[in-house]
């Protein structure tokens, strides 16, 4: 062990032990000392340059002793020129600050009002290697996003996946979130979801996060695990100088009439002797909503029986040819109240030019409390169907028997559940690291320790049932409804008790994340700065599920719907439209105040077992690559990275046990634990291309390879029964990863007036990537009386491919006469064509002509806005087509995401330099989220939130 190490020392003395040269250290900002990222800070006589990173700071090595000026150029900035001058064996540091600059178009100046934001981020991406889309912290306070989640949707090729209205999910480029790596700080951030890896977008405030960084086109030193690619929040660092700024804010949600709150404080300085800085910040936001909802399933298959019994005694069942219909009805009532904080605190102690180390923390805690009210509709089955029981018109069934079930969803009543379900959860990030100069040899390091927990404790669920006949309206597929025949069968003394159940849910994920990276100088064709890099990486992550679930027998104690106490929920206003009425449940607070002791109910163990588990993975990984400039304006930037996954994981199987009373069996339920083991090495070469056309219009390529996880649950070889919507979810021990090869092609064209064009193709070749396979279960081999039960389970497809399109638009309208030159526009429309090979139906039949899940076809986010000294505004859309969500047994069974429109208003008026006041308007067309089955006319879920008005007050001051 002690040579490698000896040789490795050995190789790197000659860039410790410098000739008659020195370093530069070096910070850019602004008017305000605000950190400028993406500047280029060269020494024009050396031909030696760097580019600045998120906190504004850049380092050039190895420069010959003496003087030089040296340049500083930023996008929307004046060029600045400042001296240095180099000592042999030491680093200089200094400090540049560069001013907004006016254009002056046909002899009329124009001056660009709130484009600081846009600067930034359009001059990162400038000077970035691989291609990237930025957005700023500034840029982000332009749009009416509470949420990171709502705030990445903006950016070219993303689509999200929304829950409650607010965006959660992230697909880059038509890719699943859990193919997509989202990282705090460069490290990756931890799911408290129980069945995947996809992280909760919506859990962390737009306001504690200072810039976005998507990368299409990863590098070698980046994690590969990003199919689609990596989104990197960027968390605030401390200030150049005194910091200060608090929002405070109230609104309304027009779904509830209830009252949204919202606040956050920023504060930071520096020390008078410049070593050490701090900054810390405060989020939290109160809203109190809800969602109005209609869910349906359809079929195309009816059966009745006929009376007669055959030879077994078993009765002869009918089958007629209809057209589809539903045959699952469900409206429900959602009342939600989300309270979002998060805590911050980041420090840095520079201990000498060469050598700083930093801590940056994040703590974000979120608890949604929610009642859910279910009326559920299913048809009997064939067997307790008669002929007389229903109507078919026009090949539609129109009046069928059905079971209908009322169904209240809460918690206990407590200070912190309020008799709703309380959903607790937290994510929680602290990073330590340091950058390091020792000669010319850079060297940066850091460990982090991350959590993301969910808590659902006390979950209750009361549910009562009857059986009456119902009449399907046909009228209008897109708003599927039932209605009862009789009203006085849907009377509440004939709702009988069915069930009352509690239950409870932890999941939690913790990373622990080491990596160290080394560069060094490298000019091997004499064209300017180069280097070579190359580091390792450590990431340990444990993931563990632990629920149980309790059934109480209270039958005796409340027989009907009518022996509780009740509330009528229906509300004319209701969104999906008047015509549905939601009617009576069992009220929240009878619910939260029953006395449920666990010793008095049953452990229903087949209800939570499959699901439990527990999960470690370790990802050793190495990368070297080089960065070198082959002409003026044309470079590379080529590697190589190595990645080992070693994966070990517990879960349980459920066996059911028959009784059999010859042999003295007794029914019985047996829980065995299962145990798998997996590991693969994955290498992943890269390489980029950059050519600079002119100053401001680039050319880039890049060829890469990424690779994606199984989900940790699919990997447990499990069974999970699920007789109440009868199916069975299985396992699958051997799976393998997603992997991708890529290929990205981009031109963009950078305007002085602080402003963008950019188009791009990319394609994507993708191998075995994983789809749900879903048939019906043939006999009982899979569980006691899972014949005729859909079965789910993970399988590795064959290939599948993607190509699409990307185009960007955004500067300012400055060639318009008057007024008009402080209008704005950004637009940015994505095309993505995909399919799928080795897709299987419930007949083993593999499926051509298949999109890939997730892939929506045309993405188009547009914005207008107007700036000037005093007052701002901006109209915004975002828009995604539909696309294929979850792959069905056959065709008829696919479900989509339907088309999405978004349309928010916001805009700011300045008081003075250090206060403005808000104004947002979210949601303006109410858009709902909408899933259908195989064709759009049918409907599967249709859930609205209504819009959301919010006013408040913002106020900043900064000191140099």
């Amino acid at each position: 062990m002690k040579k490698p190490v000896l040789l490795f020392l050995l190789l790197l003395l000659p860039f410790i032990l410098l000739a008659q040269s020195g370093n530069i250290q070096g910070v850019v900002t602004d008017e305000n000392g605000l950190y400028l990222p993406g500047a280029n800070a060269i020494i024009p006589s050396l031909s030696k340059g760097s580019i600045t990173n998120f906190d504004g700071k850049f380092t050039i090595v190895d420069v010959p002793q003496g003087t030089y000026s040296i340049k500083v150029s930023y996008l929307g900035y004046a060029d600045l020129s400042q001296e240095v001058t180099i000592v042999a064996h030491q680093t200089v540091s200094i400090r540049l600050s560069v001013e907004q600059k006016s254009v002056e178009l046909e002899g009329v100046e124009v001056s660009a009002y709130g484009l600081s934001g846009q600067s930034k981020a359009l001059n990162t991406q400038k000077t970035n290697l691989n291609i990237t889309n930025v957005v700023s912290t500034d840029q982000i306070g332009k749009f009416p996003d509470a949420n990171i989640g709502d705030a990445v949707k903006r950016i070219p090729g993303i689509t999200m996946q929304m829950d409650q209205g607010e965006a959660r999910n992230v697909i880059v480029r038509g890719l699943s979130p859990q193919l997509n790596s989202v990282t705090l700080n460069g490290s990756r951030i931890p799911s408290a979801e129980g069945d995947n890896r996809n992280v909760q977008m919506d859990l962390i405030p737009a306001d504690m996060i200072q810039s976005i960084e998507v990368s299409k086109a990863v590098t070698p030193d980046m994690d590969a695990d990003a199919l689609g690619g990596s989104v990197n929040l960027i968390t605030r660092t401390s200030p150049q100088g005194f910091r200060l700024s608090a929002t405070l804010g109230s609104g309304i949600n027009f779904i509830t009439d209830k009252p949204i709150l919202n606040g956050s404080v920023l504060l930071g300085d520096r020390s008078k002797n410049d070593k050490f800085g701090w900054m810390i910040s405060v989020s939290g936001n109160d809203n109190d909503f809800g969602s109005d909802n209609v869910e349906a399933e359809w079929t195309d298959e009816f059966e009745y029986n006929t009376g007669i019994e055959d030879g077994d005694g078993e009765p002869i069942l009918e089958e007629v040819d209809v057209d589809p219909y539903v045959n699952v009805y469900e409206q429900r009532e959602y009342l939600v109240q989300r309270i979002r904080r998060s805590f911050s605190a980041n420090l840095d102690y520079k201990f000498d030019a060469n050598n700083t180390v930093f801590l940056k923390t994040m703590y974000n805690w979120r608890d949604d409390r929610e009642n859910r009210f279910r009326l559920e509709h299913e048809i009997l089955d064939a067997e307790d169907i008669e002929e007389s029981d229903f109507i078919i018109t026009d090949g539609v069934p129109t009046r069928f028997p059905v079971e209908v079930k009322r169904q209240s969803k809460g918690g206990i009543d407590s200070g912190r559940n309020k008799n709703r379900r309380l959903e607790d959860q937290r994510m929680q990030n602290y990073s330590l690291g340091g950058n390091h100069l020792w000669g010319s040899l850079k060297v940066d390091w850091m460990t982090s320790f991350a959590k993301a927990s969910e808590e659902r404790l006390n979950e209750r669920y009361a549910e009562f049932e009857s059986e009456y006949s119902i009449n399907n309206d046909v009228l209008n597929s897109r708003y599927p409804r039932y209605s009862v025949v009789n009203t006085a069968d849907a009377a509440l003394e004939n709702f009988e008790y069915s069930e009352i159940t509690e239950e409870n849910q932890y999941t939690e994920e913790e990373d622990l994340n080491v990596f160290v990276n080394f560069e060094i100088p490298s000019d091997i064709f004499s064209q300017g700065e180069g280097s070579l890099k190359f580091g390792a990486r450590g990431r340990f992550k444990s993931k563990l599920r632990d629920n149980n679930f309790y059934e109480f027998d209270l039958e005796d104690d409340f027989p009907t719907l009518a022996t509780v106490p009740v509330k009528d929920y229906s509300d004319p206003n209701y969104l999906a439209g008047s015509q549905y009425q939601i009617g009576s449940f069992a009220s929240e607070a009878w619910l939260g105040a029953l006395d449920l002791n666990i010793a008095d109910g049953e452990l229903v163990v087949d209800e939570f077992a499959p699901s439990n588990f527990n999960v470690n993975e370790d990802v050793f990984a190495g990368y070297v690559m080089l960065n070198q400039k082959l002409s003026e304006k044309f470079s590379v930037l080529v590697g190589v990275r190595l990645e080992n996954t070693k994966l070990e994981s517990k879960g349980n199987r459920v066996i059911y046990i028959e009784e059999d009373e010859d042999a003295g069996i007794d029914e019985a339920v047996l829980v065995e634990e299962v145990i798998g083991e997996n590991s693969y090495t994955n290498v992943l070469p890269g390489v980029h291309l950059k050519y600079d056309v002119s100053t401001n219009t680039i050319l880039r390529f890049a060829w890469t390879n990424t690779l994606a996880r199984p989900n940790y649950q699919d990997l447990i070889p499990r069974a999970e029964v699920i007789n109440e919507d009868k199916e069975l979810v299985l396992g699958n021990a051997d799976l393998n990863p997603t992997t991708s090869m890529n290929f990205d092609l981009m031109a963009e064209h950078y305007f002085e007036s602080v402003g963008l064009i950019s188009g791009g193709l990319f394609y994507k070749n993708i191998d075995e990537f994983i789809y749900t396979f879903i048939y019906e279960a043939p006999d009982d081999n899979l569980g006691a009386g899972t014949e005729g039960y859909d079965v789910f389970q993970p399988l590795n497809g064959d290939s599948a491919t993607i190509f699409g399109m990307e185009f960007a638009f955004q500067r300012q309208l400055d060639f318009l006469p008057g007024f008009a030159r402080n209008f704005s526009l950004y637009l940015n429309y994505t095309y993505l064509s995909s399919s799928a090979d080795g897709i299987r139906n419930e007949d083993g039949d593999e499926r051509s002509d298949l999109d890939l899940p997730n892939t929506a076809p045309n993405m188009f986010n547009g914005s207008l806005g107007y700036a000037d000294k005093k007052f701002s505004a901006r109209l915004s859309a975002n828009f995604s087509d539909s696309y294929i969500d979850e792959i069905g047994g056959n065709d008829f069974e696919d479900r989509y995401y339907d088309t999405q429109m978004f349309l928010d208003f916001n805009t700011t008026f300045q008081i003075n330099k250090n206060l403005s006041v808000y104004a947002d308007l979210n949601n303006i067309t109410n858009q709902p989220l909408r899933y259908f089955q195989g064709v759009k006319e049918r409907t599967q879920q249709i859930e609205f939130y209504g819009q959301r008005f919010s006013l408040g007050l913002k106020y900043d001051l900064f000191k140099k």
